[in-house]
């Protein structure tokens, strides 16, 4: 007999040899019926895979997050085993489960699919789905495995296999479907009850742009065919609100091919936007105590090996830029730390002077491969709010947390009211990709958790998620459609001011290392204004919005006063812009309308005669007719007053 521990600390002793299913099916029916994977001993488990020893158990169902991923990672199986029975020579790739459903790299020879073969690989996979296909796993050793994949001519995957340890290699079969997998997988695919293929691309083999570009094929299933029309309609909702469709309507932004890939240019209203959101977050960091730095684009290539960031990324960062003297090598920034890490060596520093807080929106490149790149969020040059916070080890869980405060406005601010925290550690079996001391590690991880403890901050713990020289708290935000985004980081790190021989002098006249905080509440302002767009669907608060009033004079002979209001307005710091187009005013109010400004001034004889303003409100329609003076009071008023609610918050 063994024994198992329950998420509530009650215990079940079992035979030896017992599945976490059957143990599901002594416990209720039902739950063996909802019930996709198990968690043992915080390793993630097929259902039928027999406990031998004395473990912690958890059942994992749709509602839990990698019991999603392990319904998911099957559902990739499926699509897998449809594509084998309506492309016979087809050859596969990788295929794993990702945030929202799945895909599968395949390479379909001469072969070239489109949206219309969706339909056909849908109703295979449906029709698999009703033979109740059992989900085998069985452990294999390297040459068996290799000869069985050589057999199929399964190229991918023996390369794949070459590099495995022999002894750790599992493979899964569903009726003529064999793969390479390390699983977990779902007992069988009769759960699997609504399908859908959602999208093609191409993918290179591995990420590398010198290997064979395979087909890449997004899919993502349910357990009932609702929680499919629920995200379908959500994914056409998401459409509506892509900030690439919105930003080029409102626009705010722009990109060309002669300027380069995943370069951004920012148009008028954009730049007035982002500016608006960067003056906001300067006057919260001037209150908390922050100074502003400024530092180029480029550095010498010494800086970034002596930081590590040459070592970890330099093979995925753009070349390194040649001076006509030789020898001499800079790198396009990738990140403002080293930077400010000289900044804090220009002066000798003391006790009494930490903690030094320095902020910069610094312009940062990394080069990403052209497939991965996507509107604002994922770019090749990009600007972080950053700042570093220099502090002695005893400051640092108060200074941890007050960087956590800042987060809080903002998200209060930009009405981002539901989003989790997750705490991310280093890997402990992979101590490799990081830098520093075991010593340096724990007490940095230690300080994150206590902050939030003592905060009474919910934070899901993810090891192996860390920053290579050091553990983060990330802040995942839900927009108001329900996705989630990873906004905002704080990260803890002892190593860098160890490798830039940073120094303070203590109150024992000795001298001692500063500890580093990298925080930026934002991230970087392209993938910041991008989520708020789509958070917003471009209609932003009143005191963002780059468009603040649109005057509309319903005639031409009206375009004087019109532009003598928009005057009075601009007087009082009210963005205006005046519509006189020789158009029907319906017209003039439809298109203001899709550029979400919050105020239409509508203009006349009338109006004219009085020193009047006809007032139409965003998604409100006409508020009547009142005085130039007594709108700009108003529109003034209600300004102050979200910005007062923020600035109380800042106290």
């Amino acid at each position: 007999m063994i024994k198992i521990t329950f998420p509530d600390n009650s215990t079940r002793e079992i035979k030896k040899g017992t599945t976490a299913l059957q143990i599901a099916e002594s416990i209720s029916p039902r739950l063996a019926q909802d019930v996709l994977a198990a968690e043992i001993n915080g390793e993630i488990w097929d259902l039928t895979r027999p406990i031998n020893n004395d473990v912690t158990l958890r059942l994992l169902k749709w509602e839990d997050e990698t019991g999603k991923q392990t319904f998911w990672h099957s559902s990739a199986h499926l699509m897998a085993e449809a594509l084998q029975e309506l492309y016979p020579e087809i050859k596969f790739g990788i295929g794993p489960a990702i945030e929202n459903g799945f895909y599968y790299d395949v390479d379909l020879g001469d072969i070239t699919l489109t949206d219309a073969d969706f339909p056909s690989i849908e109703a295979k996979m449906a029709e698999l789905v009703t033979q109740k296909e059992e989900i085998k796993r069985l452990d294999v050793s390297k040459a068996d495995a290799m000869t069985l994949f050589e057999n199929r001519r399964e190229t991918y995957k023996t390369e794949l296999i070459s590099e495995l340890e022999d002894g750790h290699i599992t493979i899964y079969t569903q009726g003529h479907f064999t793969d390479l997998c390390r699983g977990p997988h779902l007992p069988n695919t009769s759960c699997i009850k609504a399908v859908k293929i959602t999208g093609i691309a191409g993918a290179y083999w591995r990420g590398d742009e010198k290997r064979k570009q395979l087909t890449r094929i997004y899919g993502i299933t349910f357990p009932k065919k609702k929680m499919l029309d629920e995200h379908l309609a959500l994914i056409e909702e998401a459409q509506k609100r892509d900030h690439r469709k919105i930003g080029k309507e409102l626009e705010l932004f722009a990109f060309s091919s002669n300027v380069g890939a995943g370069l951004p240019l920012w148009l008028p209203r954009g730049a007035q936007l982002r500016l608006k959101l960067e003056d906001f977050l300067k006057k919260i960091q001037k209150k908390h105590g922050y100074q502003q730095v400024m530092t180029p684009h480029i550095g010498g290539k010494q800086l970034y090996i002596t930081s590590g960031h040459y070592e970890k990324y330099g093979k995925d960062s753009f070349q390194p830029i040649r001076t006509p003297q030789e020898g001499e090598e800079f790198l396009l920034k990738p990140m403002n730390c080293p930077h400010h890490c000289e900044i804090y060596k220009t002066f000798p520093r003391s006790y009494k002077d930490l903690p030094l807080r320095i902020a910069e929106f610094g312009t940062v490149y990394r080069y990403e491969q052209s497939g991965e790149l996507h509107g604002l969020t994922r770019v090749r040059g990009f600007t972080q709010d950053d700042a570093h916070i220099f502090c002695r080890p005893d400051q640092l869980k108060d200074e941890f947390q007050k960087v956590m405060d800042i987060i809080f406005i903002i998200f209060k601010a930009l009405k981002f009211d539901k989003f989790e925290a997750q705490i991310s550690l280093r890997d402990p079996g992979n101590k490799e990709k990081y830098i520093g001391s075991d010593e340096s590690w724990n007490k940095a991880e230690r300080a994150i958790i206590e902050a939030c403890e003592e905060k009474k901050l919910p934070a899901k713990i993810e090891l192996g998620e860390a920053a290579f020289y050091g553990p983060k708290l990330d802040f995942m935000v839900k927009d108001a459609i329900g996705r989630r985004w990873q906004l905002g980081t704080i990260q803890v790190d002892y190593n860098l001011p160890e490798r830039f021989e940073l120094e303070y002098t203590g109150e024992d006249n000795r001298k001692h290392r500063p500890v580093m905080i990298h925080r930026a509440p934002f991230g970087s302002m392209e993938r910041f204004v991008a989520v708020l767009i789509e958070h917003t669907s471009g209609k932003f608060p009143l005191w963002l919005t780059p468009d603040q009033v649109a005057v509309l004079p319903i005639g031409e002979r009206f375009n004087n006063y019109a532009y003598k209001v928009a005057h009075k307005l601009e007087k009082n710091d009210i963005s205006v812009i005046v519509d006189d187009r020789n158009e029907k005013i319906g017209r003039k109010i439809r298109d203001n309308e899709l550029k979400r400004i919050p105020y239409m001034l509508i203009v006349g004889e009338k109006e004219m005669e009085n020193d009047e303003v006809s007032v139409r409100k965003q998604g409100e329609g006409d508020k009547g007719s009142i005085k130039i003076t007594t709108f700009a009071t108003q529109i003034l008023k209600e300004i102050d007053e979200m910005i007062n609610k923020q600035k109380k918050q800042w106290n």
